[in-house]
């Protein structure tokens, strides 16, 4: 099967980009035709024809739980190699696992319309215990908050919870080793924009 890629200029400010719609359909936010040539994204539902914003937008606070294992590899883990002469940056097995599998989780909780404006993320990181620490004692080893975020906001964009993670203006971040459940709690708060 042939890979269909498209062109993607549909965020204002952002670089064109291809987009592998075969690997990512689901996550893509808008409709791509599976024949023929690609057209041109819409445009996001608060924007109108001549650039303009729309009065109606109302974002609401988002609370889920990701129930899983939490991944404990991260963004930070890229390898390298020489391609030609050239460096070439990928993701090795653990990372491109991880970011599946929370993909596949994430999925289910997107917005019908992506944030737009400032937000909030919460989250609350609960990791098996084992038999060495007790439910609810804070994870104090690797992997570090900063990279655990990265991937999880680098995946939610790409599931299309907002246009660019720069949206997330404050966060607040938790690692706990837990009993039952383990997995990811996040919450994600619109904020006020001062005029």
């Amino acid at each position: 099967m042939t890979e269909k890629r498209w062109k993607s200029n549909a965020f204002p400010g952002t670089k064109l980009r291809y987009i592998n719609i075969n690997k990512f359909r689901h996550c893509v936010p808008c409709n791509v035709p599976s024949t023929g040539r690609a057209r041109q994204p819409p445009l996001p539902y608060y924007v109108t024809e001549r650039g303009g914003f729309t009065e109606d937008r109302e974002e609401k606070n988002m609370k889920f739980f990701l129930d899983m294992i939490p991944p404990t590899a991260t963004a930070q883990e890229k390898q390298v190699r020489i391609v030609c002469g050239r460096p070439v940056f990928y993701d090795p097995l653990p990372v491109k696992a991880a970011k599946k599998a929370l993909t596949a989780a994430l999925i289910q909780h997107r917005p019908e319309r992506p944030f737009s404006g400032p937000v909030s993320l919460s989250t609350i990181w609960l990791f098996p215990k084992g038999k060495s620490h007790r439910h609810g004692e804070w994870r104090a080893t690797r992997p570090d908050t900063d990279n655990l975020q990265k991937l999880l906001k680098d995946c939610m964009t790409r599931c299309g919870f907002w246009y660019d993670d720069a949206l997330v203006v404050c966060e607040s971040v938790e690692k706990k080793w837990s009993d039952v459940p383990t997995g990811i709690y996040i919450e994600i708060t619109p904020l006020e924009v001062v005029k």
